[in-house]
């Protein structure tokens, strides 16, 4: 890492938040929107404010680890509900859902900006967002929506540097995706689904397994943790007691991916193999 480079990288950020008369920022309790949202708070003081979506498609934990973050830095924080339990594209669970939930969002967050007399709405996508399959970026900034981090060049690895730096406990937090990437394209989004799929996340958190995936497929649990901790999983009484607990949740089968956890997996499916490889 170039310090250099990467000090006129969080220069550019702060003198683009500078030229905004004020900013209201999605914050979803993760690095690249608290970061975001820490130095929008050092820049425009108290004319930033936080909006979190809070929705069955989030993690509990995750709405309550934003409310204190925001708290602890004194930023004014809204929490809504989102509602895209209410869109039937997004139901349906097709390779653009993603896309649809941000519309709806987006707009939900115009409006939030709109009664406080705020023109400017932000996001945190980065560098890093551009090098996956992200239908939701598309939808943000058709809706106008701004991406500062992206703005300034920062990538994922830039920015978890800056949040360390700040003193963030969120600088080495995995990335959290919403709740209905779990459950693979075509299969129908339930309120179910998403409820067994926290609860069952939420177990390996508590278990200590910070980096991890439930994979929803209907009656199975495909569970992915970090590559160097599948061996770890298998062993008792960590074994046991995730069985029991998944069968109460209501898998009737357990998985273990052995390739482990790798964001943005359940996008393969979506990426065309049939080039002239040769092979199957």
């Amino acid at each position: 890492m170039n310090i250099r480079e990467v000090m006129e990288k969080k220069n550019r950020l702060r003198d683009f938040l500078g030229g905004l008369d004020s900013l209201l920022v999605a914050f979803s309790g993760g690095v690249d929107s608290a970061y975001l949202l820490s130095e929008a708070r050092q820049v425009l003081g108290k004319k930033v404010v936080a909006v979190t979506a809070s929705s069955s498609i989030h993690p509990h934990r995750e709405l309550e680890e934003a409310v204190q973050f925001a708290e602890s830095i004194g930023v004014d924080h809204v929490v809504f509900s989102s509602e895209e339990m209410d869109l039937v594209e997004f139901l349906l669970n097709g390779s653009d859902r993603c896309y649809h939930c941000k519309k709806a969002l987006s707009k939900k967050l115009l409006a939030i900006a709109e009664e406080r007399g705020m023109v400017h709405v932000a996001h945190g996508a980065n560098m890093d967002d551009l090098g996956d399959f992200r239908p939701g970026f598309k939808a943000a900034k058709e809706a106008g929506m701004i991406a500062p981090l992206m703005e300034a060049g920062l990538g994922k690895s830039e920015i978890r540097f800056f949040a360390k730096e700040m003193g963030l406990n969120q600088w080495d937090k995995p990335a959290m995706a919403c709740l209905a990437s779990r459950i693979p394209y075509g299969n129908p989004i339930t309120v179910r689904a998403l409820q067994m799929v926290d609860r069952a996340e939420e177990f390996l958190r508590n278990a200590g397994f910070e980096e991890v995936r439930v994979r929803h497929h209907g009656s199975v649990a495909r569970i992915e943790v970090a590559p160097l901790r599948i061996k770890e999983i298998q062993e008792e009484p960590v074994k046991s007691d995730l069985i029991r607990t998944f069968r109460k949740i209501g898998f009737e089968h357990i998985a273990l991916d052995l390739e482990g956890y790798e964001q943005g997996k359940m996008n393969r499916e979506l990426i065309d193999t049939t080039s002239d490889s040769g092979s199957d």
